[in-house]
């Protein structure tokens, strides 16, 4: 079953790309794609740009109205993602617990609707 393990955080930290904190969760992030694509796991993921440079869109009444920046103000932003193959809930967890964001931030853990079988 397809999970997506959404990497929530609090973009308003400013981070030095420099000191070796940064250095070393980078290290985690790649050893975690090694490790996600090794295993067959890995569909995909990206980290996002900062809200700031969203665009939320909504329709009302037959008219769509354009927001700059996100939808509503929160403690925590999407960073980024994955999407993993996992066997049940609790694989996706465990990949969950490996995201290096979850140390600071939190990770959602939701199942991707198969629509074939929602009919």
């Amino acid at each position: 079953m397809k999970y997506l393990l959404a990497i929530y955080g609090d973009e308003t930290v400013e981070i030095d790309q420099e000191s070796s904190g940064f250095k070393e969760m980078m290290k985690g992030y790649g050893q975690l794609n090694a490790e996600l694509t090794d295993a067959g796991k890995h569909l995909g993921g990206e980290p996002l740009v900062p809200t700031s440079m969203a665009t939320t869109v909504r329709i009302r009444n037959d008219e769509t109205l354009i927001t700059d920046g996100p939808f509503a103000e929160t403690k925590e932003q999407l960073g980024g993602f994955y999407l993993v193959d996992a066997d049940d809930l609790d694989e996706a967890i465990r990949w969950a617990s490996k995201i290096p964001a979850a140390l600071t931030g939190s990770i959602e853990v939701r199942p991707v609707a198969d629509y074939g079988e929602l009919g």
